[in-house]
């Protein structure tokens, strides 16, 4: 791996580059989002990744649940939107960088993963060119920052995977969510409606398409908070939401499984979306929007 740092692509056009303005938006949407005690401290999340103009708010539902005082390591699972990949991928980078500060990349876990021999390795154009994951790093960067330099990401790439694969990889990551000093960060947008997104699903049974969308995005939230991944998977079968984490959430619920057979239910684990947002109400088919939604997993 080159001692090479991942710019921050993104920053300037979905966030600000400037980090006082950057940590004042954090700041402020973490001091206005509830902390939930029965959700926390967060052994996984599952936050959005759009710009912070239209997601800011709704992801801070999920950070606050977070412990820094709990937190060595950071695996950040996010879904490919420009390659083609069947599988899993990992940096060639040495750390990320944010405006607040550069985050390393734990190495050690990196050489596990890599000598398991099922990850493949993403070039630094597609590393540079994918949101999924940057988007995150400005939250992690601020909620861990008074642990700042005593941890490390663990950024993976995860592609269109199949049901067996998002089992397999849930193997894989089972032990590592086992761990009390790892949080798992799982990346992910919900549905993406209207002709520009070529999905239009609309229950009129519901009222306004906007109400319909909603509907829509909780039936599949129910599945992931019941730990469901069967569920989940035929609820994406039957209605085709465009919920672009599907397959990081679906390797998420796998681990949780897995994790659960392993240790024969010894402890309680449970999952709850605490917050649910659309970039905009449509009521007309020329309208669109993007959903999004925070939520806590707690393993105790």
């Amino acid at each position: 791996m080159s001692s090479q740092t991942r710019k921050a692509t993104h920053a300037g056009s979905w966030y600000t580059r400037s980090a006082s303005e950057l940590s004042a938006d954090l700041g402020k949407w973490l001091n206005a989002a509830p902390s939930v005690s029965e959700f926390k401290p967060a052994r996984a999340i599952i936050a959005p990744h759009a710009g912070y103009l239209y997601c800011g708010r709704c992801g801070a539902h999920a950070y606050k649940q977070v412990d820094p005082t709990k937190v060595k390591r950071v695996f950040i699972l996010g879904p490919s939107h420009h390659v083609r990949l069947s599988g899993c991928a990992l940096s060639t980078t040495t750390s990320y960088a944010t405006p607040l500060y550069n985050l390393p990349i734990d190495t050690q876990i990196y050489s596990e993963l890599f000598g398991a021999g099922h990850f493949q390795k993403m070039s630094i154009q597609t590393d540079e060119d994918e949101h999924s994951i940057e988007m995150h790093l400005p939250y992690i960067a601020k909620v861990l920052e008074s642990i700042q330099g005593q941890f490390t990401i663990v950024p993976v790439l995860v592609g269109a995977l199949s049901t067996e694969k998002e089992q397999f990889y849930g193997r894989i990551f089972a032990k590592y969510l086992a761990d009390p000093s790892n949080l798992f960060v799982i990346s992910s947008d919900f549905c993406h409606w209207g002709s520009r997104f070529r999905y239009t699903h609309y229950d009129k049974s519901c009222g306004e398409i906007h109400q319909s969308i909603q509907a829509l995005d909780h039936k599949g939230m129910r599945f992931i908070e019941k730990l469901d991944p069967v569920g989940f998977t035929n609820y994406l079968k039957e209605y085709g939401n465009t919920i672009c984490g599907r397959h990081p959430i679906g390797v998420l619920l796998n681990a949780i499984v897995s994790l659960q057979e392993e240790q024969r239910n010894r402890h309680q684990m449970s999952l709850k979306f605490l917050n649910y947002d659309q970039s905009q109400q449509c009521r007309s088919k020329d309208d669109s929007s993007v959903s999004y939604a925070a939520a806590s997993f707690v393993l105790r």
